[in-house]
This record gives structure tokens, C-alpha cells and sequence, in this order.
């Protein structure tokens, strides 16, 4: 049998397999084409893109918080500084339960619920590897007993950090403030990007007013990290800049003599240059310690301070508004002898108390059987009120509320510090707007010797004592004098700022009231001729005596028979020496009684420290 032999046709298979691979290579030079094109597009046309995207994950910026500047007295004692304190940290990775760890460390430092809480709160915020404070401010026993256990706590230690103190405590507060934790409040208002790595910003007094000085700005690192954000390397590094140093202008020694003074007593003394406007002296009682708010005060701590009828958190110095009592008899008269309704020598009868033209009721005189004829310089000196409720009368409330109001009265002082009020000084306007009544004649009298609706603080007080003493020349008051740089050294003097000046049409006016002024202290018949008795130098000065309730017609005042809370407040402004002002003073002391018996013995001690510190004694 003969078998059937196939041909194949060699050209045809040739070109077939010519054709597949023609197509392979053109398929896969499509796909090289595609590839490299993505390549091209990743590479060049996204290189920035995702360059950045790249950046983003493995480059972490680090904020290296600046170092808070100082805070001195005038002659170099440091009020705020940065203490190392110690913090309990916990890294979370490295512990496998850690609610059975926190129980165990409860054992060895105080840990409160509150710890806890800011703990858990940190914890959801932060990464696994990262240090998260569990506790602040280990004292040095606790710090102690977690060195010798530390070997049981893996993932537990003990860090160091800066922590603002105060050294002299409650001494100072209502002039220095304090720092506290930053809140939402505060991020409305800051910078935040200067305030990264922060915890802490001024919350009350110098250190909030100076925070932009005090805080300085921010550093940082720049680092490369790994997938899980771990540290590899630092690629740069730049060093923050420690916040400036701020220099009070208070006097130690004059502020403690203030506050030994007051003891415990409410009350505030604020005593100031006249020529400058430094306060020497800035003290509201009772105060409080500021290292409680640091870190935080605890809440039933805070409650008890809301609570008290002391009322401590109160900066009476600025805040406090009280009557001001004869203490408005020296510019009420003033007033009277600019307007040409008095003039010194001219008298009036003082029976003892004073009526109005048809009306029966008696505005009495603190001397029942009355001054006799008197003038201005004995009204002065002897506080008699009959007088000033006829000066009053006869200048009516508009003359007395434009004559006040140029000392600043019922207006803020531009101290540097916040929270300042403007306490009130009446006038028809106000009356009708705030009260929506007319004004009285009767309200003009009481309003002569400081009583009815006037209100004033103390700062206000001693910044028109200031005037008086300048004869005119209006100084505003300060808190700082100078900001140092805390590198190089240096030293930047802040401006004093005088603010206008009150022109008399007869200058001799000043010199007429403030003679009046020295003999209520050096003349016998002064109302504190006691308290300025053998002293070495002149000082003048008036008290005050402010009502807290209003005594009947028939009633006569009885300190033993009224609760002490609605006693007089006790008052006195004054300065010296008379000859060259360098010093003037304005105290109030709640409910403690007539100013001539508690408050111008207190300034007596002022002055006499001040003149002695300074070798201002003139008389033998």
C-alpha cells in the first residue's frame, strides 16, 4: 500500500510566522510605550505632586518650645522664673495593660481621677510610641520611691521639665498674674503656630499683658521618619528663641511693708511715683497663691477661693469700687476756687448740718455741734462737711462732674494690666440714662463729701494724688519699666506717658490746697495731725471715711451694734514730701472704720520707709 505523503508549503508557514511576530513585537512595543509613558507622567509630569506627597509622610516637623522670659522687681529679685519640676510619662506601646499598670503606680505617687482623665484624653491624640504625661510635679519623695521601682515599669519614667513658680507667692499676684494651661478661649487669640510645643500662656496681670514680650518663638526640628513614624534622623534644626525678661517697678520693701500693714484685712494700697508714674507699691488683700493655677487648681481648692467673703480673686487695686468719702474734699475744692465760687479765706457758719430751701431734712455734719465759721483751708483740715455740701450745692452737679472728671474720675487710669474698671462718677446724663430719672438737688450734696453714686478705685485714687502733687501735670500709671533682652543683655527702657495737664486760671490754687493738705497731717487740729506728729519730713495727705449703709436721720453711727461687713471703709491719699513729690499713696481698708485711725497710719509707715530708704529726711 502506498502511503500519502503532505506536501507543506515552506513559503506560506514563513510568512505566517513572519506576521505573529510582526504583531508580538508591535503588541509589546505598545506596552513598553504605555509603560514608559507612565514612567515619563510619574517622573516628570507628577514629580512634584507626588514628590510632596513623599515628604509628607516621611518628613515630620518637631516645635521646640521657647523658654519664658523672666519677671524682676526693680532691683533684681527674679518674681517669676522657670523651676524644673518632674512629670510622670508613659509610652503605651511598651505596656500590655495599662489600667492594670496605672493601679500599680498608684501605689507608689498620688495619682488623681483627674490625672487619669487628662491621661485618656492625651492618649487618643497622640501615638502609640509617644511619651504622654499620666502625672505633673512630682515632688522629690515620689520622684524617690519610682527610681528604685523603675525596673518594674517598662514603657514608665520620669521626665524633667520647666515649670513657671513664683517664689513670693500671694505677695504679688494681683500685679504679676500667673500662666495656666492654654485653652480653647486662648487658641481664638494667639498665634498658634508660635505657640506650638506650648502648653502654658499668661492668664492675669503682667504676664498676660506682656505675653507677646514674654513668650518668645518657637523653634523647631525637621526629621525623617519610617512608615511607623519613629525618628531615623534630623535634617534640621533651628533653635527657639527665648521670650525677653520684664522688669517691675515695684519696691519689695515698700510692697511688704504694705502688705504687713494690711495684715489680713481687705482692703489695697497702691503707692506710686508722681514724677514717672512707677507703681512702688501694688497690693490687694487678701491675695492668693498663684503656683496653684500653674497646673491646673483643683475644684474644690477654686470653689473655696469663689466662696469666700474675702473674695481674694478680686484685684481691688483696679477692680475694687468704693466711696470715696472726704478723699474728694481736697478736689471739690479745687474746683470751688477755679470757678471762683470760693475763694481761701472767705467763711461760712457749719452749725453741724446743712438744709435745703424748703425741705426739712438735715444733711449732718460729722461733727454733731458743728465746725463754727469756717473757710476752705479749715474745711480742709478739719473735714467739715457742712461746708462741702454748700460748695457743692452752690456748684451744681454739672461744674462737679466736669472738674472731677479731669482727674481721671469715673475713667480707666491705662495702667498695664487688664481688668481695670472705671468705677462711676455721676452726672444728670448718666442718672437719666442708666437709672432713667431726674437728678436731685440733694444728690449734689452728698456727692461734695464723696458719698451717693461716686465710686472710685484705688489706682484711680493715687493717679489724681499724683496730679495734685504735679500740680497738674497728669501721669499715667505702670507696672514695668524696662524689657531686657535675656542673650545679649540688653536693656529697652519703656516711655513714661504723661497724659495732658489740667490748667488753672490761678496756679496759686494748687498751692492753697495743698497747704490745706499738709495741715490735716502736721496741724493739731488736723483730722490725722497724729499721724503725721514728729515726723521728719512734710507730707500731706486727707482721710476718709466712706459709708457702706446709710444711717437714719435720728440714728447716731455705733460700730459695736453693726456687722463688720457693713462698717465705714477707711481711706487716705496723700504724698511726699510736700517740698519735691516722690512719692504718692492712696489706701482703703473695708469696713476698718475712720480713715484718720486706720488707713493714715498705714501711709505714716510708707512714707517714713520711703524717705528713710532714700535719705529724704529734711528735718532735724
Amino acid at each position: 500500500m502506498v502511503k500519502d505523503f503532505i506536501f507543506r508549503n515552506q513559503d506560506h508557514e514563513s510568512n505566517l510566522i513572519s506576521r505573529r511576530i510582526y504583531i508580538s513585537a508591535f503588541i509589546i512595543l505598545i506596552l513598553i510605550s504605555m509603560i514608559v509613558s507612565r514612567i515619563f507622567y510619574l517622573t516628570v509630569t507628577k514629580n512634584v505632586h507626588y514628590s510632596t506627597l513623599s515628604q509628607s509622610n516621611r518628613v515630620k516637623i518637631i516645635p521646640i518650645p521657647p523658654i519664658r522670659g523672666l519677671i524682676y522687681s526693680r532691683d533684681g529679685v527674679i518674681l517669676a522664673e522657670n523651676k524644673s519640676a518632674f512629670s510622670l510619662v508613659v509610652t503605651p506601646e511598651k505596656i500590655s495593660s495599662l489600667n492594670e499598670t496605672i493601679d500599680q503606680l498608684k501605689k507608689i505617687v498620688l495619682i488623681e481621677d483627674s490625672d487619669i482623665k487628662r491621661f485618656k484624653k492625651s492618649l487618643d491624640r497622640k501615638r502609640k510610641f509617644e511619651k504622654i504625661i499620666l502625672r505633673l510635679n512630682l515632688d522629690k519623695e515620689e520622684v524617690a520611691r519610682f527610681s528604685v521601682n523603675r525596673h518594674r515599669y517598662p514603657g514608665v519614667d520620669v521626665v524633667a521639665r520647666l515649670n513657671r513658680h513664683y517664689p513670693l507667692g500671694k505677695k504679688l499676684v494681683h500685679a504679676i498674674g500667673y500662666v495656666a494651661r492654654i485653652d480653647d478661649h486662648d487658641l481664638k487669640s494667639i498665634d498658634t503656630s508660635n505657640y506650638s510645643g506650648t502648653t502654658h500662656i499668661g492668664k492675669l496681670g503682667v504676664e498676660k499683658y506682656y505675653e507677646e514680650f514674654l513668650h518668645g518663638h518657637v523653634g523647631y526640628q525637621q526629621v525623617e521618619t519610617n512608615a511607623q513614624g519613629r525618628i531615623i534622623r534630623v535634617l534640621e534644626h533651628v533653635a527657639s528663641k527665648p521670650g525677653k525678661n520684664i522688669h517691675l517697678t515695684i519696691d519689695l520693701s515698700l510692697q511688704q511693708i504694705a502688705i504687713d500693714a494690711l495684715k489680713d484685712k481687705r482692703g489695697a494700697i497702691v503707692a506710686m511715683d508722681p514724677i514717672k508714674g512707677d507703681v512702688l507699691a501694688f497690693v490687694s488683700s487678701p491675695g492668693y497663691d498663684p503656683n496653684k493655677f500653674v497646673n491646673g487648681i483643683d475644684t474644690e481648692s477654686y470653689n473655696l477661693l469663689l466662696a469666700s467673703k474675702d473674695r481674694p480673686l478680686i484685684n481691688r487695686a483696679i477692680q475694687g469700687e468704693y466711696p470715696p468719702g472726704s478723699t474728694f474734699k481736697p478736689f471739690m475744692g479745687l474746683i470751688g476756687l477755679e470757678n471762683g465760687i470760693r475763694n481761701n479765706t472767705k467763711e461760712s457758719w457749719c452749725p453741724g448740718w446743712f438744709t435745703l430751701k424748703g425741705n426739712k431734712h438735715r444733711y449732718r455734719d460729722w461733727k454733731k455741734q458743728g465746725h463754727g465759721h469756717t473757710n476752705m483751708h479749715k474745711a480742709v483740715m478739719e473735714s467739715c462737711d457742712v461746708y462741702f455740701y454748700t460748695l457743692a450745692y452752690e456748684l451744681g452737679i454739672d461744674r462737679i462732674y466736669e472738674g472731677m472728671s479731669k482727674f481721671g474720675f469715673g475713667q480707666t487710669t491705662g495702667i498695664d494690666i487688664e481688668g481695670e474698671k472705671k468705677a462711676l462718677m455721676p452726672s444728670r446724663r448718666w442718672k437719666r440714662e442708666v437709672l432713667g430719672e431726674a437728678w436731685f438737688p440733694g444728690e449734689t450734696l452728698i456727692l461734695g463729701i464723696g458719698q451717693g453714686y461716686a465710686l472710685v478705685t484705688p489706682l484711680q485714687l493715687v493717679k489724681a494724688m499724683t496730679t495734685f502733687a504735679n500740680k497738674g501735670h497728669i501721669i499715667q500709671p505702670r507696672l514695668v519699666t524696662s524689657i531686657s533682652n535675656s542673650i545679649t543683655t540688653e536693656v529697652h527702657d519703656l516711655p513714661n506717658y504723661s497724659k495732658n495737664k489740667i490748667v488753672l486760671s490761678n496756679n496759686t490754687h494748687w498751692d492753697d490746697m495743698i497747704i490745706s493738705m499738709k495741715d490735716v497731717v502736721h496741724d493739731v487740729k488736723g483730722t490725722a495731725w497724729f499721724s503725721g506728729k514728729d515726723a521728719k519730713y512734710n507730707f500731706a495727705g486727707k482721710t476718709g471715711t466712706a459709708q457702706v449703709i446709710g444711717i437714719g436721720q435720728d440714728e447716731n453711727y455705733k460700730k459695736e451694734e453693726i456687722a463688720e461687713e457693713f462698717q465705714d471703709h477707711a481711706l487716705f491719699i496723700g504724698f511726699a514730701p510736700v517740698e519735691a513729690p516722690k512719692i504718692a499713696i492712696a489706701i482703703i481698708v473695708e469696713n476698718g472704720g475712720g480713715g484718720s485711725k486706720t488707713a493714715a497710719p498705714i501711709a505714716r509707715k510708707m512714707f517714713d520707709a520711703f524717705m528713710n530708704n532714700r535719705g529724704l529726711i529734711t528735718k532735724g
